[in-house]
């Protein structure tokens, strides 16, 4: 998409060829969004159009880890204009799979241009461009500030997906009381995992924004920090909520392992109440067992053993529950 300085929309969908003519006019910016490109594709765009830099060249195409940004000025015998490489995530999560789900996204920011590369589709560049293409704000008015828009709507995005984890977590804790089995367990250990996962997302992600809330890009111009500090801002108490989720998670585990821990006393103390209860009779079916000159069973043994049993089991069972044992 090529946008005027006053951030309407020139044209679109142009063909590639135009593309350095476009680059040369000072009123018109371009914006030049690449989904799931070919290798040709990448190929001419990246190096025989834009001329960047091979190292961030072979950023954007791999797939790398961490965010990052990156500033290069050109030097004596390169081609191409100062500009800003970065790399960012969004995150979407699912409560049905339990994980979140990472997209990376690169931007080559320069002084009338944005290139931008992803290989999946992301929500958030797609309402920046639906948004920017109707000219709503102003926000395609110059590179930095679609930059911003698309890193505002990167953080925004998080929210939803935040929104869904508590409601997870809620529903952890309510099987951790009610329901201690291997099964919440294991669902516990799973959102821990995934909320560990997007604390390591979010920590890189706050020290590339930090720069840009800072100031520290020339490209960046100075009446937009304030806003680039304010989706830091927003990063950083998403940061929080992490680890307030975190600390809720660890919580979670220690009510499980503690109610699995009384299930577990529950049932040794119904074991042993059990045990006890019975010991009359068996010791006095041991004892009566045994092998004797006269048998006492010719005179009624077996009925007054009987009665003895059942007395001593009563008065056991009695005593126990008197005391509210069980």
């Amino acid at each position: 998409m090529v946008f005027t300085t006053q951030g309407r929309l020139h044209s679109k969908d142009i063909d590639m060829f135009l593309m350095p003519t476009l680059l040369a006019d000072t009123n018109l910016f371009l914006w030049v969004d690449l989904e799931a490109p070919t290798a040709e594709e990448a190929k001419f765009l990246l190096e025989d159009v834009f001329h960047f830099h091979p190292l961030s060249i072979e950023d954007c195409v791999m797939v790398s880890t961490a965010p990052k940004v990156e500033e290069y000025q050109p030097r004596e015998d390169d081609r191409f204009s100062p500009y800003l490489f970065m790399v960012i995530h969004a995150v979407d999560y699912s409560r049905k799979d339990g994980v979140f789900a990472t997209s990376e996204l690169n931007f080559f920011l320069g002084k009338n241009f944005l290139v931008t590369f992803h290989e999946v589709p992301i929500r958030s560049v797609a309402l920046t461009e639906d948004r920017a293409a109707k000219g709503v704000g102003g926000i395609a008015r110059a590179p930095d500030r679609v930059a911003y828009n698309l890193l505002d709507a990167i953080v925004d995005n998080y929210k939803p997906a935040l929104d869904e984890l508590s409601l997870e977590i809620s529903g952890l804790e309510q099987m951790a009381l009610q329901h201690p089995t291997k099964e919440t367990l294991n669902k516990i250990l799973l959102v821990k995992k995934e909320v560990m996962h997007l604390r390591q997302i979010i920590g890189p992600q706050r020290e590339v924004l930090a720069r840009f809330a800072r100031g520290e890009f020339k490209l960046v111009r100075p009446h937009l920090t304030p806003y680039y500090r304010d989706v830091y801002d927003s990063l950083l108490r998403i940061s929080e909520l992490a680890q307030g989720y975190t600390d809720s998670l660890t919580g979670i585990l220690q009510v499980y392992l503690n109610m699995s821990s009384n299930h577990t006393a529950e049932v040794v103390k119904l074991l042993t109440l059990i045990t006890v209860i019975t010991t009359p009779a068996t010791v006095i079916g041991s004892w009566y067992g045994m092998n004797f000159v006269n048998m006492p069973e010719l005179k009624q043994g077996y009925w007054a053993a009987l009665a003895v049993m059942v007395i001593s089991t009563a008065l056991t069972y009695w005593y126990f529950k008197r005391k509210k044992w069980f």
